[in-house]
């Protein structure tokens, strides 16, 4: 197949799984932490990984491993923390819209300090999206008043951090497969993660008699496995066949498919949400048609 037609389906398929990791963050949060959440997501997508790709890490060159460690951090490690704090305060839907500006930051650091060109309907299509997005942010806001949104401020850390990581995969490891890029990620966090889950007292919980705990443990494993571990393989492949822009792309799908969810848990969606959503759709059309 090629690769102008596959990457819409690693985009269409990457909505879909990461556009359900935001409920499954609110559901796993039910019986952990967030720093409990953030370092069993970790290390289980770590031993995934490495089960299924351990071999390709010797392809990873020593002069490589310095962009795959800062990959690992910026694009993986401290994202995981971020979204589990701030859906300790705001709804999963509204934390997958502020993850939409993901594709402006990733435009703008890419022209600044990365050197990577784009074109005038690149930059159009991030504004409109981004339009869209701060209308379902108000939105938001106005219906769920009760919602600390200085919460906000993480997950908008976490876009700047993605758009880092897209920006060094695209400028370093164009000759690193994905599978290594996403197996030498997790190798690197395996120690810290273990570290922060020692400390935070995971251990002590009532693993085998807290129902609750069990039920997380089920929603963090699809989170670790799917969300992370399949999805990093894929999104990696996804930003070598495309733009950056391109790629990030995918955060303007996954809030329709994380509002539904969200709506189907309970939290409120407005028809000014649904209006809002198309116009994000608009931008992801005009960022990414031809020139």
């Amino acid at each position: 197949m090629q690769e102008k037609n596959l990457k819409w389906i690693y985009l269409i398929v990457l909505s879909l799984v990461w556009g359900s990791s935001f409920i499954l963050i609110k559901k796993s949060l039910i019986g952990f932490t967030p720093i409990q959440l953030g370092a069993i997501r970790t290390l289980l997508a770590a031993i995934f990984l490495l089960l299924i790709g351990f071999s390709s890490i010797k392809t990873i060159k020593k002069q490589e491993w310095k962009w795959v460690t800062i990959s690992a951090f910026v694009g993986n490690f401290i994202p995981a923390f971020l979204f589990a704090f701030a859906e300790t305060e705001i709804d999963s839907a509204i934390a997958s819209v502020l993850n939409s500006t993901t594709p402006l930051v990733t435009l703008i650091l890419g022209t600044l300090i990365f050197s990577l060109g784009f074109h005038k309907n690149q930059l159009i299509g991030v504004i409109v999206g981004l339009m869209g997005c701060l209308a379902l942010i108000w939105e938001g806001a106005a219906v769920n008043p009760n919602q600390n949104y200085w919460y906000v401020s993480l997950v908008l850390v976490a876009s700047v951090c993605y758009a880092i990581n897209v920006n060094i995969i695209k400028r370093y490891m164009q000759n690193i497969s994905p599978m290594a890029i996403a197996n030498g990620n997790f190798i690197m966090l395996i120690i810290p993660s273990l570290v922060i889950l020692v400390f935070s007292g995971f251990f002590k919980t009532a693993v085998l008699t807290d129902p609750k705990v069990h039920t997380s443990l089920g929603y963090i494993f699809i989170l670790a496995i799917l969300g992370t571990g399949i999805a990093k393989v894929l999104f990696n492949k996804l930003v070598q066949i495309s733009t950056p822009v391109f790629a990030t792309s995918v955060t303007y799908i996954i809030p329709i498919v994380a509002m539904t969810w969200g709506m189907l848990d309970g939290e409120i969606f407005t028809l000014y949400q649904g209006l809002a959503s198309g116009i994000i759709i608009l931008g992801v059309y005009l960022a990414n048609r031809k020139k």
